[in-house]
């Protein structure tokens, strides 16, 4: 019997993926990845190399894809917190261009299962984040393409104050307690998903 609880998400292929804890009085036990209990709700499990990051708070990571190498990803926070979110890219998919978002903790365990053909980011809500993650395809330099974080024809809401200006640059965007966002130049230069997806 599968030790995790599986729960569908509104877009088509995302999936919540919840394993057991078991606490005492020393602390707890639990299976961040088992290949039989993916593999018993169709999920796959052929994850080829493991990935983790460390960001300080109000970094936004994203959105970023494969262009002809695509990755299934199992995503999760081992420390701290983050809102993490999937834009379906699929152009066949009844949800192209529909986003899911979660927020993942290192208290809450959960995971976040994003197929092929998605956009993915997250952005930082504690003061630091741990984030970790299984690919199912290895790191082919320059084969990363990008959309902006604040499409409006994509619409996240992330949670932040900020007012959308033309671009993906985050000057003027911060976390609610007024922390300022935090983006790489690469992603402050991406275009939405209209000029991105072609």
């Amino acid at each position: 019997m599968a030790q995790i609880k599986v729960t569908k998400t509104p877009v088509e292929g995302l999936f919540i993926i919840e394993p057991a804890v078991h606490e005492d009085e020393r602390g707890y036990f639990t299976e961040t990845y088992n290949m039989r209990d993916m593999e018993e709700f169709g999920l796959r499990t052929d994850f080829v190399q493991d990935n983790q990051s460390m960001s300080v708070k109000g970094v936004l990571r994203g959105l970023h894809f494969q262009v002809n190498y695509p990755q299934c990803k199992l995503v999760r926070v081992i420390k701290g917190s983050v809102f993490d979110v999937a834009v379906d890219l699929r152009k066949d998919s009844v949800t192209f261009g529909k986003w899911y978002g979660i927020e993942l903790t290192a208290e809450n365990k959960k995971q976040f299962y994003i197929p092929e053909g998605f956009a993915h980011g997250f952005l930082v809500l504690s003061d630091t984040a741990e984030f970790c993650y299984k690919v199912t395809d290895f790191y082919h330099p320059g084969d990363e393409g990008g959309l902006a974080w604040n499409d409006p024809e994509i619409g996240i809401d992330w949670g932040v104050e900020g007012v959308y200006r033309g671009s993906a640059d985050s000057d003027g965007y911060t976390l609610k307690d007024g922390t300022p966002l935090i983006l790489s130049e690469k992603d402050k230069n991406r275009g939405g998903i209209a000029e991105s997806i072609k």
